[in-house]
């Protein structure tokens, strides 16, 4: 079944037409993902000059992992609970606090910055009305 869903992806990448360099140069803009963008990203520089390259590739991972160990807690704790295991418990609940922590230094405090500065570049090129009418009214 695997072989077969992969023969299908490559096929219909194969077979269908290109995606527009417009549709994906908007698509880098707005989403900036990191990975192997450079035609895009470069097409993308020539239309918004001051437009940043996404460089937190290290610091995502981090957080993924962080993220999946803090997601894992989070299940294991009611478990401790319901069979009553309060040494495992207390480890679990002070890892959950140890990368709540993390998670809340090095993604919820760095995603509001990197929020603003991404708000006022949509602003300043008119590629997000809802944004734009949102900082009008404050």
């Amino acid at each position: 079944m695997f072989v077969l869903s992969l023969l299908g992806c490559f096929a219909g990448t194969w077979l269908s037409r290109p995606t527009e360099e417009e549709v994906l140069v908007d698509f880098y803009v707005r989403v900036r993902p990191w990975g192997l963008w450079a035609p895009i990203h470069q097409k993308a520089l020539a239309k918004y000059p001051d437009l940043k390259k996404n460089d937190h590739f290290k610091r995502d991972m981090v957080n993924v992992v962080v993220g999946i160990v803090w997601q894992c807690c989070l299940t294991l704790v009611p478990m401790y609970i319901v069979i009553k295991q309060g040494q495992g418990l207390l480890a679990t609940i002070l890892i959950l606090g140890i990368t709540t922590l993390i998670l809340k230094k090095n993604w919820y405090d760095k995603m509001n910055r990197d929020e603003e500065e991404y708000n006022a570049f949509m602003v300043k090129y008119g590629l997000n009305k809802t944004t734009k009418t949102a900082i009008e009214k404050t």
